[in-house]
């Protein structure tokens, strides 16, 4: 196993997760769509879903796609991301410059799909929403709590998933793609339940990635990319991811 192979699989699941989310999301909320309307809770299982087929199809990274999942793992104490590859500086870089990179490609998949949806007119809010999150009550502060929480969530419970098992040896499950069910379902219920002040980001890359891709894509009135508000869906998952990971490595199997 290489880094090369590893930036590739994450950017390629990073890529699919965002194609699908983004996508579920251009299709609630842009105009001139079968699924207008259809609402957040399909957007919910349409974000779960997109997760599940991301993950699969990075199997030989793991299926990170999502800098809070890698850097939990980092600060869990984990020696290996996968086996062959260690965690240290060139590996950690290579996970999170490749999901970067793969949402921002995925973003820019979404909106070739709904390229004629883009071109109608509608709120610029609503094409900002389909590439990156916003608060429905903007207050920075709180907006990162509620950043913190959905994502540690997230990375507790993954974490805590690979040690069910044989608890005298703590060997994982054994679910194979299961595993990655459990980790979309888990996502719906995240969004179900604390989805709704900031649109639940709970993955730096997802929101950052396509806001680039926003600002440089040629999307007749799309407004501001609104970068004001940028940091919080990145600073608020990497503190929950950390968290998640510092507080695994107290209650969880060694």
């Amino acid at each position: 196993m290489s880094l090369a192979t590893i930036f590739l699989s994450e950017t390629v699941g990073t890529a699919m997760l965002l194609l699908l989310g983004a996508g579920v999301v251009a299709n609630n909320i842009l105009p001139k769509n079968k699924g207008n309307g259809t609402g957040f809770l399909m957007v919910n299982f349409g974000w779960g879903l997109a997760v599940f087929a991301g993950v699969l199809v990075s199997y030989k990274s793991g299926g990170h796609l999502n800098p809070a999942v890698t850097l939990g793992l980092v600060a869990s104490g984990a020696k290996e991301f996968v086996p062959g590859i260690p965690v240290n500086a060139a590996s950690i870089a290579t996970y999170l410059s490749a999901e970067l990179l793969g949402a921002f490609l995925g973003a820019v998949l979404a909106w070739l799909a709904y390229k004629k949806q883009f071109d109608e007119d509608a709120p610029a809010g609503f094409k900002l929403g389909v590439f990156s999150t916003g608060p429905e009550i903007r207050s920075p502060l709180w907006n990162v709590v509620t950043e913190v929480l959905g994502t540690f969530v997230l990375v507790f419970v993954v974490l805590a998933a690979g040690h069910w098992g044989d608890s005298s040896t703590h060997t994982p499950a054994g679910l194979g793609w299961l595993g990655a069910l459990g980790v979309a379902l888990l996502v719906v219920g995240i969004g179900a339940s604390l989805g709704g002040p900031t649109g639940y980001a709970i993955n730096p890359a997802r929101d950052l990635g396509p806001r680039v891709a926003h600002a440089v894509l040629p999307i007749p009135n799309k407004g501001s990319s609104d970068w004001s508000y940028s940091w919080v869906p990145v600073a608020g998952p990497i503190i929950g991811g950390v968290l998640a990971g510092l507080l695994s490595g107290v209650l969880l199997p060694a």
